[in-house]
C-alpha cells in the first residue's frame, strides 16, 4: 500500500492538470488542485513540501511509466532501431495527449534559468528510461552520446507537438521520422570516421615514439 504523502500526491496530481492549463504551473494551481482533491494544507505539505515544483517529477513519473507499460506490449524485437526509437517517443506523448495543456505549461515553467537543473534531469530519465526498455546495454561512450541524442529528439519533437493542429498529429510524428533520419545519417557518418581517427591516432603515436622515445 502506498505511503499516504504519495497518495495525496496523486490526487493532487489528477486535479492539477485542469489548473495548470489555465493558470500555469503556478502555485495557484497548486493551491486550486488542492481543494478540488479535498485535502487539507496539512496533507498537501506532507504530499508536496515545496508545492507546485513537487509536481515536475509526479507528472513526468506518471508519463514514464505508462510509456514503459505501452512499450512492453509492443513487439520491440521485431523492430529496427529508428522503429523502437519512434514507438518510444510516440507512445511517451501519448501517454500526455490527455494532459498536453498541462505538459505545455510544465515545458515552459522548466525553461526558468532557476529550473534548468530539473528539466534536464527529468529529461535525461526518460532518455535513459527508453533506452533500457529499448534493451541498450551499453556501458562505454554510447551510454551518454545515445541518451544525450535522444533527449534532444524527445525535447524538439515535444516542441513541434505543442504546436501541431494536424490530424492525428501527423504533422509531428513526420518531424519525428526526419530528425531520427537525421540521427542515423550523423552516426553514419561517425562509423566511417572512426577508422580513419583511429589511423591517425596510431600515426599520431608513432610520431610521437620517433621523437621522444618510448
Amino acid at each position: 500500500m502506498a505511503a499516504p504523502s504519495a497518495r495525496y500526491r496523486a490526487q493532487i496530481l489528477e486535479a492539477f492538470a485542469h489548473h495548470a492549463a489555465l493558470l500555469g504551473w503556478t502555485e495557484a494551481a497548486f493551491k486550486g488542485a488542492v481543494v478540488d482533491a479535498g485535502l487539507s494544507e496539512g496533507e498537501a505539505l506532507l504530499a508536496c513540501p515545496n508545492g507546485a515544483f513537487d509536481l515536475f517529477d509526479a507528472f513526468a513519473e506518471r508519463a514514464d511509466q505508462a510509456m514503459l507499460t505501452r512499450l512492453e506490449e509492443l513487439d520491440l524485437a521485431a523492430m529496427k532501431v529508428r522503429q523502437r526509437v519512434k514507438a518510444a517517443v510516440q507512445v511517451r506523448l501519448e501517454a500526455q495527449a490527455p494532459y498536453k495543456d498541462a505538459a505545455r505549461a510544465m515545458t515552459r515553467a522548466l525553461t526558468n534559468p532557476l529550473r534548468a537543473g530539473e528539466g534536464a534531469r527529468l529529461l535525461w530519465r526518460t532518455a535513459d528510461r527508453m533506452w533500457r526498455a529499448l534493451g541498450d546495454t551499453s556501458t562505454d561512450g554510447n551510454f551518454y552520446s545515445k541518451r544525450a541524442i535522444l533527449a534532444g529528439v524527445l525535447a524538439s519533437t515535444y516542441a513541434r507537438w505543442f504546436a501541431d493542429e494536424s490530424e492525428d498529429c501527423a504533422d509531428t510524428w513526420a518531424f519525428l521520422d526526419a530528425r531520427i533520419e537525421n540521427v542515423m545519417q550523423f552516426e553514419k557518418f561517425k562509423a566511417r570516421l572512426k577508422p580513419v581517427g583511429e589511423a591517425a591516432q596510431t600515426a599520431l603515436g608513432a610520431a610521437a615514439r620517433f621523437r621522444y622515445g618510448r
